[in-house]
């Protein structure tokens, strides 16, 4: 059995049985949040075993709402005349740099994706029941950090929350988001 999957099945999912798995997700009351770090080579594994998390989860009386940020992304950059066509053109007329620039600004002023996920989380969860999976974080590189998202979260969202991250460990509290930028250290949410 691989790392990741044992910290899947061996550490993250007993914990998001419980009764109420906030205490042990998080020490932070309005930031009831998990990250699950996972390389980015095994991404179409841990999508297949997060679907078979979900089931047994829901087998335990748990509801599990998955929200996809490739999803959020794409909604954004339409939403703004941008799709993948637009942010192509844009790249090629404008370069890499200013292309991952203006998906940033639209992520972050014009359709803040923490608003994107906190819409898509159900009205009226309960935090003892219900649990919210972010997935296909890797499609927000290199272009959205996802620090920023889960500090924008805080306080939108009270049910416990588990990104699923591609990239690596560094140090206790630091992650390198696909495993290459630079680590972020300022992650308060447990990290699995």
């Amino acid at each position: 059995m691989s790392d990741w999957r044992h910290r899947l099945t061996e550490n993250l999912e007993p914990i998001l049985s419980e009764s109420d798995p906030r205490p042990k997700i998080s020490a932070y009351h309005d930031m009831p949040f998990a990250i699950f770090v996972y390389p980015p080579t095994a991404e179409f594994a841990v999508r297949e075993q997060v679907a078979l998390l979900r089931t047994r989860l829901r087998q335990r009386g748990k509801e599990v709402t998955t929200i996809s940020l490739a999803q959020c992304l794409n909604k954004a950059l339409e939403a703004e005349g941008l799709g993948n066509e637009g942010l192509g053109a844009a790249e090629r007329e404008s370069g890499l740099e200013a292309a991952i620039d203006t998906a940033h600004e639209v992520l972050s002023k014009y359709q803040p994706l923490d608003s994107l996920v906190a819409e898509q989380v159900p009205h009226g969860a309960d935090p003892k029941r219900d649990i919210v999976f972010l997935t296909r974080a890797g499609a927000l590189f290199p272009v959205y950090r996802t620090s920023s998202l889960l500090e924008q979260l805080k306080g939108k969202i009270s049910v416990p929350t588990v990104l699923f991250y591609p990239g690596t460990t560094d140090g206790p509290a630091g992650l390198r988001f696909m495993g290459v930028l630079d680590a972020e250290h300022n992650y308060r949410p447990k990290i699995f």
